[in-house]
């Protein structure tokens, strides 16, 4: 996420802005018990985001313990950054109790090119429906590839627009609502498309800010299930304004973390609602 680069001529922030701030109070509201079974690397600023956006985190990846656990989740976050094959089987009881119970899951298929074990393990994880697929444009081209047959890996280059085509193809054959991280990060449904301004560059910067705003946009689907799309496209856009209000504050990546996170806890109304950039590209 970075500063916006692209324009659009249907753009109608005003309504999105409101609507960012309806999802960010519900969520504030509803305080979504949110499954997390995520990388090493990520768990603390997951958890962190997560608890400033007024969600409850809970980092359960035991395979043991799904059957138990979550029933009482609100969501499941699913992110394979450092998968492992003893972790494989619980993402999978999890995705799968969530779909036996209607509650929304959401992948973060992290370096899916980077081998054959993980790309395998994420297509797997795709059959089991999740609500949505967050991605830079690299590990979206690189899915969508996989899913249609063809398993050449791609690099990381890839910027979101490139990825925009095949995050279209990708949402229709998995019935996913699909995002693509990025100077502007996109959403669609494979017919829609909207793209989220809201961000600075220095967050790539912050290992696992992209892990982040995938959990809050788990958090945000939990409480308005029936409007993933939306909800999705609002997730962004807050992380990004909570980006770009800590970066008024920071001198680097490390206090820009710190933050980002108090900014996350401190967006108000006014400030959500004037500041929230999201366009239509359909």
């Amino acid at each position: 996420m970075a500063e916006q680069q692209h324009t659009n001529t249907n753009t109608n922030t005003s309504t999105w802005g409101s609507q960012s701030w309806t999802h960010l109070t519900s969520l504030r509201h509803q305080s979504p018990l949110i499954q997390c079974i995520t990388n090493l690397v990520s768990m603390d600023l997951i958890a962190n985001t997560l608890l400033a956006a007024g969600a409850s985190p809970a980092m359960i990846h035991s395979v043991l313990e799904i059957p138990d656990f979550t029933p009482h989740t609100q969501a499941v976050l699913i992110n394979v950054g450092t998968l492992t094959p003893e972790w494989l089987p619980a993402m999978k009881a999890a995705a799968g109790v969530a779909n036996k119970l209607n509650k929304p899951w959401v992948l973060d298929p992290a370096a899916v090119g980077a081998s054959g074990f993980r790309l395998k393990a994420c297509l797997e994880l795709v059959e089991l429906k999740p609500t949505v697929i967050r991605g830079n444009g690299s590990e979206i081209i690189a899915l969508s590839m996989a899913s249609i047959g063809n398993t050449k890996g791609a690099d990381s280059l890839h910027e979101s627009s490139d990825a925009l085509e095949a995050a279209k193809s990708l949402a229709k054959s998995s019935g996913s609502i699909v995002a693509i991280s990025g100077s502007v990060d996109f959403v669609t449904d494979g017919q829609r498309v909207v793209g989220a301004h809201n961000g600075v560059q220095m967050m790539q910067k912050i290992t696992a800010s992209d892990c982040a705003v995938t959990a809050l946009i788990a958090a945000i689907v939990a409480t308005d299930p029936t409007h993933a799309f939306e909800a999705t496209a609002s997730g962004l856009s807050v992380f990004g304004l909570a980006g770009e209000i800590g970066m008024g504050l920071a001198n680097g990546p490390a206090s820009l973390r710190m933050h980002l996170i108090d900014s996350l806890h401190g967006l108000d109304q006014e400030t959500v609602v004037n500041r929230v950039k999201i366009t239509s590209f359909s």
